[in-house]
């Protein structure tokens, strides 16, 4: 085997020309002493899309209507509602992210966002933060404002109680309990709702949300690395898992991540979101037609790990002493439509499908992702090495994916000394 290392260029990112509007708007919000984070850094306009209802079933898609010429500082404030939602990334599931901004005479007087699922959705935060300012405000929220009693009341009656004026709305929630009743909620209380406000970028953040909402079925991201001349390869790049690592912080992301039986064992450890009060996803390890029995006792696990394993009766899984956070779930047949369907049970909207370890284990779940439509993302690390290494081919299934999928709106960033591919399926 022949491995050489390759260096990648270097790029610095120069942030593009923004209006005078804008420019004054950036200055108000870093006065702002409730600002949470920091700043979006896209400068998409306002998305446009035409009217229409979509049919999945019994789920309803809902698209917007065409948005009216707004103000520049609408899509500003709304970018901003999106940077204030995913504080809460990997915490909110199988609810939204959601952040809420309320502007009055050119200041925002209130921010907020939906913490966790349970809790004080983000308009509600946001209006304690603006007190009595919010009325005759604009209120600004990436998703639709609900208009039902679930665990908390209708956001929508909040915004009616504090007096806002106007509500500017990234997207309509496509819950099928929820779409539209909370803009029509509003429009009849005589708030001016204005919509599509950044659509795709409020769609982008809430993507697996929406997924599991129109088709009953988690959002699946398959994850793997290759070498520079295509090789699979069973490593990360350099940095991808310690904190800020593109690999972290996909961890953080998901509500669950699937993993082979050999990548656990012979790194003695499960992987995990290095990310600073990372909600870590459920591990699902697949065991399925393996000679000798799988030791979980080997696993170095933290008390809030939280590990599960999917077993066929062929295959012996071994539990030597007690371990909080194991569960063990047998099937007579092994199928990823089962294991997702077990996942989308329990509430979780997103799975990463991690390729590491012997991708020989994955070859009939991958087959059947494709051809079952059951994969949506695809997160390709290609790390600066040239691998002559015969070993461990490119699996299967995912040579042939070319020849069945396109992959579309795919996207480059740099992670260290890796290229990080994304794209949808």
């Amino acid at each position: 085997m022949q491995v050489q290392r390759l260096s990648l260029p270097s790029y610095t990112l120069s942030p593009p020309n923004v209006s005078l509007s804008q420019q004054l708007s950036t200055k108000l919000l870093r006065l702002n002493p409730s600002s949470k984070s920091g700043f979006c850094s896209s400068l998409k306009r306002v998305s446009k899309s035409p009217t229409g209802l979509r049919t999945h079933g019994k789920f309803v898609a809902v698209t917007c209507g065409v948005a009216q010429e707004e103000d520049t500082d609408d899509g500003f404030y709304m970018r901003r509602c999106v940077v204030l939602a995913r504080t809460a990334i990997g915490c909110t599931s199988p609810n939204p992210m959601v952040g809420c901004v309320i502007v009055k005479d050119g200041k925002v007087v209130g921010e907020g966002f939906h913490p966790k699922a349970g809790q004080p959705h983000a308009e509600v935060f946001a209006l304690r933060d603006a007190g009595d300012l919010a009325e005759n405000a604009t209120a600004y929220v990436s998703l639709e404002p609900c208009n039902h009693y679930g665990r908390t009341p209708p956001c929508s009656e909040a915004l009616i109680k504090a007096k806002v004026k106007r509500v500017v709305v990234g997207m309509v929630d496509p819950n099928p309990i929820v779409a539209s009743r909370g803009l029509d909620r509003l429009r009849d209380a005589g708030i001016d709702v204005a919509t599509c406000v950044e659509e795709e970028l409020c769609k982008r953040l809430n993507e697996a949300y929406i997924h599991s909402m129109l088709t009953g079925n988690p959002f699946v991201t398959i994850r793997y690395s290759i070498s520079v001349n295509g090789r699979f390869l069973d490593q990360l790049g350099e940095g991808a898992a310690k904190s800020g690592g593109y690999y972290s912080q996909l961890l953080q992301e998901y509500d669950a991540v699937i993993l082979s039986p050999s990548s656990i064992m012979e790194n003695v450890s499960i992987p995990a979101s290095k990310e600073a009060g990372a909600n870590q996803p459920l591990r699902i390890i697949i065991a399925r037609n393996i000679s000798s029995p799988i030791k979980i006792s080997a696993l170095t696990m933290e008390p809030t790990d939280k590990l599960m394993v999917f077993a066929d009766k062929e295959t012996s899984v071994e539990l030597e002493r007690a371990q909080t956070g194991i569960e063990t779930v047998v099937f007579d047949q092994i199928r990823l439509s089962a294991i997702l369907e077990y996942c989308n049970s329990q509430g979780m909207c997103s799975v990463l499908f991690d390729l590491k370890g012997n991708v020989s284990d994955f070859e009939e779940f991958l087959q059947d992702g494709i051809e079952q439509n059951l994969l949506q993302k695809i997160v390709v690390e290609v790390l600066p090495l040239w691998d002559e290494n015969d070993v461990g081919n490119f699996p299967v299934a995912l040579k042939d994916l070319s020849k069945k999928l396109k992959v579309e709106n795919l996207q480059p960033k740099i992670s260290n000394e890796s290229v990080v591919l994304e794209g949808y399926l």
